[in-house]
């Protein structure tokens, strides 16, 4: 079973007592949030914790349990309390290359706006904005036009809400999120390491399809999460940062799966540059991690934990 929130974190959160409000809450990563939040806050859970998204559900967490999913129009009517919002809702890049670019321009301009108008009635004090590394491509004329879309827009989401903790006083903790592990991961066909899982756990060699070298560096949603929390709980200012994780080739993030199943690795063959490299600043990230006390995860834990969790869900 894959492990929680630094201890630390856990222990902090339950001393802290606000509530917690999560946008996006049926998305992976909010999933993944709320399980570590269930597992944190044990009884005190279902009074402190207020999910929304597109529109009412129940979402299951991994214990069997559910929790209400409200529509993120009704956050704007919680009472005024002190709040931590965790703000993950946003159409992602796949959106982007399948919607009129206008209707997803509106769109995420009007979850942003909702989250925004919402902060100060409802008593935030806190945000965590789940950026994105596309946001550093926003300019990037080698990035194709969903990329440089939906990057920009994520990078005016950053400006927005690091403003408003400007303006308040208040808190906001942006991560420019790379490439994540964990459970609820999604979308094999757009995660590569999602497709090596899947690969793995069917006992066929795991494959590295791309033509050039690719360049990836993956952190486990536990422990940027643990970070999250724990820099949502300083009093004031806008902490800003990219998730970390060693910069490694597919191919060797490959043999790290495959080495978990006992499966070979096939690399096609490297024809064409120049290489695809993303991923964020590794040595800032550590730092930060060190400066909290969060102990990173290695690769090859991530990716247990990953087979562990797939193997259970099917």
């Amino acid at each position: 079973m894959a492990e929680g929130l630094a201890p630390e974190v856990v222990q902090a959160l339950v001393e802290d007592g606000r509530r917690i409000v999560i946008t996006g809450a049926g998305g992976w990563i909010g999933l993944a949030t709320l399980d570590l939040l269930a597992a944190a806050l044990g009884d005190k859970f279902e009074k402190r914790v207020r999910p929304f998204g597109s529109n009412t559900r129940a979402l299951r967490l991994a214990d069997g349990s559910q929790v209400l999913q409200r529509p993120l129009a009704d956050m704007a009517w919680l009472p005024k309390e002190p709040t931590i919002v965790l703000h993950t809702a946003f159409l992602t890049k796949d959106r982007a290359e399948a919607m009129d670019e206008a209707a997803y321009i509106a769109a995420n301009r009007a979850i942003s706006e909702s989250v925004l108008k919402a902060l100060n009635p409802i008593g935030a004090e806190a945000i965590f904005v789940a950026s994105s590394g596309a946001a550093a491509k926003a300019d990037d004329p080698d990035a194709s036009a969903a990329m440089r879309l939906y990057g920009a827009l994520k990078r005016e989401d950053e400006e927005r809400f690091a403003a408003w903790a400007d303006e308040t006083g208040h808190r906001a903790v942006i991560a420019r999120i790379f490439a994540l592990t964990g459970p609820y991961i999604n979308k094999p066909g757009a995660y590569a390491i999602a497709s090596f899982i899947d690969d793995a756990i069917a006992g066929r060699p795991v494959e590295v399809r791309a033509p050039r070298q690719v360049v990836r560096a993956y952190v486990a949603i536990r422990e940027l999460m643990s970070l999250a929390f724990a820099a949502s709980l300083a009093p004031s200012g806008v902490l800003r940062f990219d998730s970390g994780g060693e910069g490694m080739e597919l191919g060797e993030i490959a043999g790290v799966v495959a080495a978990q199943t006992g499966t070979s690795v096939q690399r096609a063959q490297i024809t064409t540059g120049p290489a695809d490299i993303y991923h964020g600043d590794d040595a800032a990230y550590r730092a930060l991690l060190a400066d909290y006390g969060i102990a990173p995860v290695p690769l090859a834990a991530q990716v247990a934990e990953m087979i562990a969790w797939a193997q259970r869900s099917s």
